[in-house]
């Protein structure tokens, strides 16, 4: 038992995390998917999540193993091409997962999701939230790009919100 952990997700509060993201940072998350969604077809969900339940802590589960979970519960999943990308953020454990659906697989390496993981979590230590998140907003949607470009003629429906699921 990681009891450093446990403490850090007791002590998580909503408050630190409305302070961290207030509706203005949420509202730009939001902005920063619709814009980055213009240009190309995939489908990005952000989710931040304060701290896990003390006895998901006690069983050990990790961030990604909650990452893959609300991947799920999210939907992101569902999308018509296998397109979709979940941003997830486990503020109490300091952890940005990135769990991207099959349509992926092959495309973009695990390396180039830790790095837009990596640029937020920089971020993030250094106290900005938003900026973090907009940035890795702006990271996966290149990715997204590269892989999935806008469909013709503006035939692209939105499946997913853009805005920012609080858990």
């Amino acid at each position: 038992m990681d009891w450093k952990r446990w403490f850090r997700h007791l002590v998580a509060t909503r408050g630190k995390l409305d302070r961290a993201f207030p509706v203005q940072a949420l509202d730009a998350i939001e902005r920063a998917i619709t814009e980055s969604e213009l240009l190309h077809s995939g489908e990005i969900r952000f989710a931040i999540e304060g701290a896990l339940e003390p006895g998901e802590i006690w069983g050990g589960k990790s961030p990604r193993q909650r990452a893959l979970e609300v991947f799920s519960v999210l939907g992101a999943w569902d999308t018509e091409a296998n397109n979709g990308v979940l941003i997830y953020l486990l503020l109490a454990d300091h952890d940005v997962e990135i769990v991207a659906d099959r349509g992926f697989n092959g495309r973009v390496s695990a390396a180039e999701w830790a790095e837009v993981c990596g640029t937020m979590e920089r971020e993030f230590r250094a106290g900005q939230f938003e900026r973090g998140a907009v940035a890795g907003v702006h990271a996966a949607g290149r990715l997204l790009a590269r892989h999935y470009p806008p469909l013709p003629g503006g035939r692209d429906e939105d499946e997913l919100p853009n805005r920012p699921a609080v858990l």
